[in-house]
C-alpha cells in the first residue's frame, strides 16, 4: 500500500556524516547523563511499601495523588487494581519512616480525604527483590540485544549484524538518557517500552535491509550509495503510514491515558522516534561504512549471470 511514490530517488546517504556526528554527540551525552545522574529508579527496584485500599465507589486517583501528595511524597505510583474501586499505591522508601509508620500516616491522610477508605492489603518489597527485578530486566534486554544480532547476522550479512544492533543500542540509550537527564521514573513498565522499541526498531532495519538486498539484485549497474538510497526511498510510503499510526495511538496514551500509562508512552514516544532516524541514518550507513557490497547479500551472482548467458559453459 502506498499513498505516493517518489520517483527519483533521495540522496539520503549525502548527509549521513553529519547526522551521523550528532548520534554520537547524542549519545554520548545519554551515557554521561546515565552515569553522573543515573536512573530515577521506581519503587519495584529500590523497594518500598505496597497498598492496597479500596472504596464503595469509583475511587478518584487525582484525589488519592493529592492526598499523599500532602505527605510530602514526590514519587508514588498509584493506579486503580482489579476493578474501579480498587487502589494500588506504591510508595518509595523513606529513611526516617518504617514500613508501618508509612502505612498509618498514608491511610490517615486517605481516610481524611474519604472516610469511605478501606485498607486491604500492606506489603513491604525489600531491596533484595528490587535487586532480582533489576537484575531480570537486565538480562531481559541483553538476551533480546544478542537475539537480534544473531537474527540479522543469519538472514542478512554479519555487517548489517553490526549495523543493525548498534541503531538498537543508540535507540536504547539515548531513551535511558532522557529518563536520566529529567529524572523520570523509571519503573517496570517503561522497562517494557524501551524492550518493545528494541523490536519496533529491528522491524524498521529489516525492511531497509531485504530492499538494499533485493536492489542489489534488480540494479546492477548501481552502486552500494545508490543502493542503500532507492532502498530506503522505496519504503518511505510505507514508513510514513506505519509510523504515523503507531505514533497516532502513543500519543493518545501519553495524553489521554493518565499517570499510569504517562512514562510507558513517553518511552515509546521518543523510542519511535529515534527508531525511524535510525534506521535510516545510523543502520544503513554503518552498513555502508563497514563495506557492505553486492557479493555480501548475492552470493550466487556468477552463478545467476552464467545462466543468464545463453553461451555459458559452451565448448568451442
Amino acid at each position: 500500500m502506498e499513498f505516493f511514490k517518489i520517483r527519483r530517488d533521495i540522496p539520503f546517504m549525502r548527509h549521513a556524516l553529519a547526522l551521523n556526528i550528532v548520534s554520537l554527540i547524542t549519545f554520548i551525552l545519554a551515557v554521561f547523563f546515565l552515569v553522573t545522574r543515573g536512573l530515577h529508579l521506581s519503587v519495584e527496584f529500590t523497594g518500598g511499601t505496597v497498598m492496597e485500599v479500596s472504596y464503595s465507589q469509583t475511587a478518584q486517583l487525582e484525589e488519592v495523588r493529592g492526598a499523599i501528595g500532602k505527605l510530602g511524597y514526590a514519587d508514588v505510583q498509584v493506579q486503580n487494581f482489579g476493578t474501579s474501586r480498587d487502589v494500588l499505591i506504591r510508595l518509595p522508601l523513606q529513611k526516617d519512616q518504617t514500613s508501618e509508620q508509612q502505612r498509618d500516616q498514608v491511610f490517615g491522610a486517605l481516610k481524611a480525604a474519604n472516610a469511605d477508605v478501606q485498607l486491604r492489603r500492606v506489603e513491604f518489597v525489600g531491596p533484595q527483590v528490587g535487586n532480582e527485578l533489576a537484575w531480570s530486566g537486565l538480562m531481559a534486554l541483553t538476551f533480546v540485544v544478542l537475539g537480534i544480532m544473531f537474527y540479522l547476522m543469519l538472514r542478512f550479512e554479519w555487517k548489517f549484524g553490526v549495523a543493525g544492533i548498534i541503531a538498537n543500542l543508540h535507540d536504547v540509550v539515548i531513551i535511558l538518557g532522557f529518563f536520566a537527564f529529567f529524572q523520570w521514573e523509571f519503573s517496570l513498565a517503561v522497562l517494557a517500552a524501551v524492550l518493545a522499541v528494541l523490536g519496533y526498531s529491528v522491524n524498521e532495519s529489516v525492511v531497509i535491509f531485504d530492499r538494499v538486498r533485493e536492489a542489489f539484485r534488480r540494479y546492477r549497474k548501481m552502486n552500494t550509495v545508490e543502493v542503500i538510497n532507492h532502498a530506503i526511498t522505496s519504503t518511505i510510503s510505507r514508513t510514513i503510514i506505519t509510523h504515523a499510526s503507531t505514533q497516532t495511538m502513543v500519543l493518545s496514551m501519553l495524553l489521554f491515558g493518565g499517570q499510569t500509562l504517562h512514562n510507558f508512552a513517553l518511552a515509546l514516544t521518543i523510542g519511535i522516534l529515534f527508531g525511524i532516524y535510525s534506521s535510516v541514518f545510523v543502520a544503513a550507513a554503518i552498513a555502508m561504512w563497514l563495506g557492505v557490497k553486492r557479493e555480501d547479500l548475492v552470493r550466487n551472482i556468477r552463478k545467476e549471470r552464467d545462466h543468464t548467458n545463453p553461451n555459458a559453459g559452451a565448448m568451442v
